[in-house]
C-alpha cells in the first residue's frame, strides 16, 4: 500500500553539538526575537497562528472559494518564523531565529486550489473537529517541555542533545504543524493523523 505524505510536513536538521553557553541562556537570548513575534502576532492561539488570520481565510473560502496566493505566502512565512523561535526556544538548533532565512528548520504547507481541494463549508467546524487533537497536544506539550529541560542538561553536562529526545520534540511539533494547517491555516480537509511521524 502507497504511503501518502500530508500537505503539512516539518523537519529539523539534526545539530551533533550544541554551544552551552547560549544554551544555558537561551531564554534570556530568546527575548528579542519573542518580542519581535509578540508585535507581529498579538492575538496567537497556541499552535502560533493569528485568529484574525484564520478568521479572515475561512471567510474567503465559505464566501469566494478563493485562497489568494500572497495570503497565503503570508501565513506561510509567518508560520515558518514562528516554527524558528520554536526550534530555538526547545535547543532543537542554536542558530538564532532569522526573520529571513529558513536555516535548519523545514516547514512546507501545500498550496491549496480553494475550489477543487477545499470543501466551502468545512472551515466552519475544523476547529471543532480538531479537539482530539488539542487534547493529545495538550500533554504531549507537556512532555515536550520535561524532555526539553532534560535536554537542557543534557546539553549542559555533554554538548549534545540526545537523538531520542530531539526526535520526540521534533515530532510533537510535527504533530502541531499539521492540526494548525488543518484547522487554522485552512489549506487542507485532510484530517491530520495521529503521530509523530
Amino acid at each position: 500500500m502507497k504511503k501518502t505524505t500530508y500537505p503539512a510536513s516539518l523537519t529539523i536538521d539534526f545539530a551533533d553539538k550544541h554551544d552551552r553557553l547560549t544554551s544555558f541562556f537561551r531564554p534570556l537570548w530568546a527575548v528579542p526575537i519573542l518580542v519581535l513575534l509578540c508585535v507581529l502576532t498579538p492575538s496567537v492561539n497556541g499552535s502560533g497562528t493569528v485568529a484574525g488570520l484564520s478568521a479572515a481565510t475561512a471567510l474567503m473560502i465559505i464566501f469566494r472559494q478563493c485562497y489568494p496566493r500572497w495570503w497565503f505566502d503570508f501565513a506561510l512565512e509567518l508560520n515558518r518564523f514562528s516554527t524558528r523561535i520554536f526550534a530555538y526556544l526547545f535547543l532543537l538548533t542554536d542558530q538564532y531565529p532569522s526573520t529571513v532565512d529558513r536555516q535548519a528548520v523545514h516547514l512546507n504547507i501545500d498550496y491549496p486550489d480553494a475550489k477543487k481541494d477545499l470543501n466551502r463549508w468545512l472551515p466552519i467546524v475544523k476547529w471543532l473537529l480538531a479537539i482530539p487533537h488539542y487534547i493529545v497536544l495538550a500533554f504531549l506539550g507537556v512532555a515536550a517541555l520535561v524532555t526539553t529541560v532534560i535536554a537542557w542538561f543534557a546539553i549542559l553536562f555533554t554538548g549534545r542533545y540526545p537523538e531520542s529526545l530531539f526526535n520526540f520534540v521534533v515530532g510533537v511539533l510535527r504533530w502541531s504543524t499539521r492540526v494548525n494547517a488543518y484547522a487554522f491555516l485552512l489549506t487542507t480537509d485532510q484530517y491530520p493523523p495521529f503521530s509523530l511521524e
